[in-house]
């Protein structure tokens, strides 16, 4: 559970891990996590079939201030785009895939105590 994580990189990373282990019981395969470069990082690389997903994981522990994927700005999608770009660049086998960028956000707002996980395909377009 993450509410009792008090470092933000360390639930930023659990929640990471979360979202990776709910993907990966959907079908899709891990390709690569926290790749960064000079224009920003990405948070998940997997594959799902013919698809090379790049995934945007947010994280809330509350949701009284918004909805984890209202986080998600046009800034912080430029960057996202930057990066994808980067990596088709430095990976030109992963070129000829089509691409999807999904989201995942995270809160753990619920009576039961629980994550709860919403998996938004397609969440930004490029």
């Amino acid at each position: 559970m993450l509410r009792f994580i008090k470092d933000h990189n360390q639930k930023g990373q659990q929640a990471e891990t979360i979202a990776l282990n709910y993907l990966q019981k959907q079908g899709l395969t891990k390709l690569q996590t926290n790749f960064s470069c000079k224009y920003g990082e990405i948070d998940v690389i997997m594959h799902d079939n013919e698809f090379l997903v790049f995934i945007e994981v947010r994280y809330r522990k509350q949701t009284q201030f918004g909805h984890p994927l209202e986080t998600i700005n046009y800034a912080k999608q430029k960057k996202i785009i930057k990066t994808i770009q980067y990596f088709l660049m430095k990976y030109p086998k992963y070129s000829h895939m089509p691409c999807r960028i999904d989201a995942v956000a995270l809160n753990s707002q619920t009576p039961s105590g629980q994550e709860q996980i919403d998996w938004i395909k397609n969440a930004i377009q490029a």
